[in-house]
């Protein structure tokens, strides 16, 4: 009888065992199962407009900036940080763009330098900030959100610059064999980054810092150098984002991807990165950035304001975050 009671495994390791096998299996399928279930209820609202290849293509469109400023978001909340900037620094980039093009630069190289270059150097600064200051990133990007902002401002005289050459906006903002340019962008940009998380060694030093910077630190990895990488990466993901938005409009408005760094937190812990640092994957990034486009679609195809869509932003990140929080506790 003692041998057959030794033997019976316990019910709280059995019901522990079974709360990691489930989330597991979240943290694997949630986000793309959210994905499905969102298809179903917005054709089941609006069955003879929403899967037609055309607002299909309009939902891909309009998640393509959103997937480029979650891409470089990802990072720096992978690091157990987080960029507020990225929605001044679309604006400072694609406003840079378009006056270099009114001053008679070729449109590639506006989008080389004003475009990516700037990107680059405006993340960097974000990025070297963090590593002087030794302050969370959330004030130092909160800080340089403003500064971006009023920069912007300045350089326009509040003003929308367009009028600018038509062949940038053919080029950044056309048709491949019927398939927006914006969209072959972002799948572009996403497959790179997926490349670097999951076959470099950079990639793998990020993924340890964000699970623990001391003992990524006490291994030998440069956490300033790694922390101004993820910076320069948001940054370059927030200047493509500038171009791309900039030519899809044919202009550069000073107030362009006003809270869209709210839309790409949300895309990135959607999409399953952990808030707390070291877990996540591009991929997921890529579907949560489709989530927020198919969710802004159907409200869209309802007639519902937009400022209900912030709402449901605002809910959505506590929802994600606090799954995430209690997944976590039960996988540990």
């Amino acid at each position: 009888m003692t041998q057959s009671n030794s033997q019976s495994p316990a019910p709280g390791p059995r019901g522990a065992t079974r709360g990691r096998d489930f989330s597991a299996l979240w943290q694997t399928y949630g986000t793309f199962g959210i994905l499905i279930l969102l298809f179903a209820i917005s054709s089941a609202v609006s069955p003879e407009y929403f899967l037609t290849r055309e607002n299909l293509l309009q939902v891909l469109l309009q998640s393509s900036v959103m997937v480029l400023l979650a891409c470089g978001e990802f990072f720096t909340i992978l690091i157990a940080g987080i960029d507020l900037s990225v929605g001044s620094m679309l604006a400072l980039t694609g406003m840079i763009t378009a006056k270099m093009m009114m001053a008679g630069v070729p449109f590639w190289v506006a989008i080389l330098i004003g475009g990516l270059l700037c990107g680059i150097v405006l993340g960097a600064i974000n990025g070297m900030l963090v590593n002087l200051t030794q302050l969370h990133p959330f004030i130092i990007t909160l800080g340089m959100a403003a500064i971006y902002r009023g920069v912007t401002l300045i350089i326009s005289d509040a003003r929308s610059v367009f009028g600018f050459d038509r062949a940038f906006t053919d080029v950044i903002a056309g048709r491949i064999v019927g398939i927006p340019i914006p969209i072959l962008i972002a799948v572009v940009v996403a497959g790179i980054l997926y490349f670097l998380t999951q076959y470099t060694k950079l990639g793998r030093n990020i993924y340890a810092l964000g699970g623990n910077a001391q003992a990524a630190f006490y291994s030998g990895i440069s956490v300033k150098l790694h922390t101004l990488v993820v910076f320069i990466i948001s940054g370059a993901c927030a200047g493509i984002a500038g171009v791309v938005t900039t030519a899809r409009t044919a202009a550069a408005e000073p107030n362009a991807g006003v809270g869209f760094e709210t839309f790409a937190i949300a895309s990135a812990i959607i999409g399953g990165t952990s808030f707390f640092g070291g877990r996540g994957r591009v991929t997921g990034v890529v579907i949560g950035g489709l989530i927020i486009g198919v969710i802004s679609n159907i409200l869209n195809i309802m007639n519902v304001q937009s400022y209900y869509q912030q709402i449901v932003m605002g809910a959505l990140i506590i929802i994600a975050v606090t799954i995430d929080k209690l997944f976590t506790r039960k996988t540990r």
